[in-house]
């Protein structure tokens, strides 16, 4: 009996330890999530936020010591007034379109009831384009440029990166080419394109596609490079194995080489989309191609009051779309590489 009893004391010692366990091993794991919970919101929301905030401050202390011919430089207060002016310019803009439209419209319809056999044309409208319009101009250009220079890039990296005797050949070419301002490409561009591109009916404007050239020509390099240095550098087991399966040419690029260096190529897609943003702003203040560079510019050259704020709208504007120009590679980077701890920056 008395040896039953302790038995029975022992299990049930035991099973307060066990729920005492269990219950301090859950409070440690709250405790560990509370802390990588309130890190993450730290990291993610509350230090950027305040990073904001003290530069906003110091931006708005320092604009009242600064003075311009065109006035005191512009604080945060008056940037928020002019982006409040633009969106307004742009509904009046186009309120003016559909009203050129409509005309088009009630004019073809009154022709037409006079005369069954007319054919109504639509002209399109030739208004100013407004900041917003020039904006999505600028992501346009952008966009085909950088991609433009990715079809040439990426392929050229890995037919250098798989052949050490072409490397050698191109890579001065490279090297040479790597660090050419776009105001210097700019002039050739713009008369190669006016001497070539001679059309009565042009599918695309010459000022699209001489900033299309030159964004092309300056975000080449950083892709051809990063793209050769992925694919020579793969694991020599990764090589093997393709040796040991006799892989062709063909299936060991898609199968090994495109994987194993995707986070080396992104890593020159994400450099290169940077460069290509910065080349097209230079080149449409020089040029006058539309979009937010000639935007700049024409403040500039305007010289209102407003000019100042307007700019530094602008200039918000284009750090603002790099960052997430940049922020949108990386996702794609996640989407596609299997190594999700090289997109994590």
């Amino acid at each position: 009996m008395n040896r039953e009893k302790l038995i029975t004391d022992k299990e049930n010692r035991m099973n307060k330890a066990t729920v005492n366990l269990s219950q301090l091993t859950s409070t440690d794991l709250m405790m560990t999530f509370s802390k990588k919970l309130l890190s993450t919101i730290t990291n993610v929301m509350l230090l950027p936020v305040i990073g904001i905030t003290i530069f906003l401050f110091l931006w708005s202390i320092s604009a009242q010591s600064i003075h311009t011919s065109l006035g005191t430089f512009p604080g945060p207060n008056a940037v928020v007034q002019q982006f409040s002016s633009l969106y307004d310019e742009h509904v009046v803009e186009r309120e003016k379109a559909e009203a050129f439209y409509q005309r088009q419209e009630k004019r073809n319809v009154a022709k037409q009831e006079k005369n069954p056999n007319y054919v109504g044309k639509i002209r399109a409208y030739t208004g100013k384009e407004t900041f917003f319009d020039q904006i999505l101009t600028s992501l346009f250009t952008v966009t085909c440029g950088f991609l433009v220079a990715a079809i040439i890039a990426i392929p050229l990296g890995i037919w250098m990166g798989l052949n050490k005797r072409l490397n050698s050949a191109i890579n001065p070419i490279v090297q040479i080419f790597k660090p050419v301002s776009p105001l210097a490409w700019l002039p050739l561009v713009t008369m190669v394109v006016s001497a070539l591109y001679v059309s009565d009916d042009p599918m695309v404007s010459k000022s699209f596609l001489t900033s299309l050239i030159t964004v092309s020509l300056c975000s080449l390099w950083p892709m051809v490079i990063n793209t050769s240095i992925g694919v020579s550098s793969i694991d020599s087991d990764l090589l093997n194995v393709s040796k040991v399966l006799r892989l062709p040419t063909l299936t060991h690029i898609q199968k090994i080489v495109i994987p194993a260096s995707i986070p080396m190529i992104f890593t020159g897609m994400r450099l290169s989309f940077g460069v290509a943003w910065m080349v097209l702003i230079a080149a449409e203040m020089l040029a006058q191609n539309p979009g937010l560079g000639k935007f700049v510019w024409d403040e500039f050259q305007n010289g209102s009051s407003d000019s100042l704020a307007r700019i530094m709208a602008a200039v918000i504007v284009i750090g603002f779309i790099g960052f997430l120009l940049d922020r949108a590679m990386l996702e794609l980077q996640r989407k596609v590489s299997w190594d999700k701890s090289s997109a994590s920056v």
